[in-house]
C-alpha cells in the first residue's frame, strides 16, 4: 500500500523507476499504471518484452532503454543487459529484487537493494538488504543520503570560508608589515571551532524532505559547486577587508595592538564564525537558518558551546591565551556588529522567497 506514495516521491525526487518482470504485459501494465509510474500519456514504445529487448542490437535499445517503463516476460539476462545500458548511458542505477533470477540485475547495478524475504542468493548478489521488504525504504534512504550530502557542503562551505579569509588577512597582512594578532592557543580554538564543533554542528542536521524536490545531481559532479565557490570567496573576501580594517583601528600609533584590542579582535573573528555557521546550515535553501531550529538541538549546543567557550577564554583565559577581560559594553558591540554576517543572510533568503513567489 506504501508503494504508490513511495514511487510518486521519487518520481518528484528525478528518479526515474521501471517495472521489470516476469508477469504478462496487460498485467505488468496494469500494476504500473496502479502505482503510478504509467500515466494516460504513455504509449507502447515504453513497454517491451524480454524477447523482443533480446532482439534489438546494443544501438538500438540505448535509443530506447532511458524511455522505457516496463520490461514484461523478462528473464535474469534481460534485466542484466538493462542495467548496464542504463550504466553506459550513464545513470546511476539502483536494483531492486528478491528472488534468485534478480541475482544478476543485482550485482551489475550499482546499488543492489534486496529484501528481507529474499532469497540467499539474492541477499549475497545485493548490496543492502530492506528487512521491512518496503520500497518507501528506498526513498527514505535517498533523502538521508542527500540530507547528508548536503550538509557536507555546508560544513565544506562554512570551513572553506573561513579559512580563505584567515589565509587572505595573513597574506596580505604580510605584505603590509602588519602581523595576525592571534596566539598559538588563539588560533587553536578557532581550528576547534572550524574543524571539531562545525563539523558536529553542521552534520548533526536533520534530513530535510524538502531534498526530494530537486533533480539528482551527476555522479561526477564536484562537491563544491559554482554557487559555493562564489559565496566563499565574496564572504571570505568581506571578511578579510573587515578584519584588515579593525586591525588598523586597533594598531596604535607605535605600530603595536594592546593585549585588550587583541582581545577584541580575536572575539570578533570567532564571532563572525559564530554567525557564519547559521549561514551555512541555511545553505540549499532559501528559508531561515532559525527555521525548524529547535529540532537541531546539536547545532544549538554546538552554537551555546562556541560562545560559551569564547566567553570563558576571553575573561578567564590570561596570560594561557593572551586575553583580558572585555568589558559588557565591547561584548554586545561586537555580538551587534558581528551579526551583520546572518542579518545580510536572512535578507538575501527573505529576497529570494520573493523572487520565487
Amino acid at each position: 500500500p506504501d508503494v504508490p506514495d513511495a514511487v510518486a516521491k521519487c518520481l518528484k525526487a528525478g528518479i526515474d523507476v521501471k517495472i521489470v518482470t516476469g508477469d504478462t504485459p496487460r498485467t505488468a501494465w496494469e500494476i504500473g499504471r496502479q502505482i503510478g509510474i504509467i500515466n494516460d500519456n504513455d504509449g507502447p514504445e515504453v513497454i517491451i518484452t524480454g524477447v523482443d529487448f533480446e532482439a534489438l542490437t546494443d544501438e538500438e535499445a540505448l535509443d530506447r532503454v532511458m524511455g522505457l517503463k516496463i520490461m514484461c516476460r523478462a528473464r535474469p539476462i534481460d534485466k542484466q543487459r538493462l542495467v548496464q545500458l542504463l550504466q553506459k548511458k550513464g545513470a546511476v542505477v539502483a536494483v531492486t529484487g528478491d528472488g534468485t533470477n534478480d541475482a544478476p540485475a543485482l550485482n551489475y547495478a550499482h546499488v543492489g537493494l534486496s529484501m528481507g524475504s529474499s532469497t540467499s542468493v539474492a541477499k549475497e548478489a545485493s548490496d543492502i538488504t530492506l528487512l521491512d521488504d518496503s520500497f518507501n525504504s528506498i526513498a527514505t534512504a535517498v533523502m538521508w543520503g542527500r540530507s547528508l550530502y548536503q550538509n557536507i557542503q555546508r560544513f565544506i562551505l562554512f570551513q572553506l570560508t573561513i579559512n580563505f579569509a584567515a589565509l587572505l588577512i595573513v597574506f596580505i597582512g604580510s605584505l603590509i608589515g602588519k602581523d595576525l594578532p592571534l596566539t598559538v592557543t588563539q588560533m587553536l580554538w578557532v581550528n576547534l571551532i572550524m574543524d571539531t564543533f562545525a563539523a558536529g554542528a553542521l552534520a548533526s542536521l536533520p534530513p530535510d524532505e524538502r531534498v526530494m524536490e530537486r533533480k539528482p545531481r551527476k555522479a561526477d559532479d564536484f562537491i563544491i559547486t559554482k554557487k559555493m565557490a562564489v559565496i566563499i570567496i565574496t564572504s571570505g573576501v568581506i571578511f578579510v577587508v573587515f578584519m584588515l580594517g579593525l586591525l588598523e583601528y586597533f594598531t596604535n600609533d607605535a605600530g603595536e595592538i594592546s593585549r585588550y584590542d587583541s582581545s577584541r579582535f580575536f572575539t570578533f573573528f570567532v564571532m563572525l564564525q559564530f554567525w557564519n555557521m547559521f549561514n551555512a546550515k541555511r545553505f540549499g535553501s532559501s528559508e531561515s537558518a532559525f527555521r525548524d531550529i529547535t529540532k537541531s538541538k546539536g547545532f544549538l549546543l554546538v552554537g551555546l558551546l562556541i560562545v560559551a567557550g569564547q566567553v570563558l577564554i576571553v575573561q578567564f583565559g590570561g596570560d594561557v591565551f593572551r586575553t583580558e577581560p572585555i568589558s559588557l559594553r565591547d561584548w554586545v558591540l561586537i555580538i551587534l556588529i558581528t551579526s551583520l554576517v546572518l542579518i545580510v543572510g536572512e535578507a538575501a533568503a527573505i529576497i529570494k522567497r520573493i523572487i520565487k513567489k
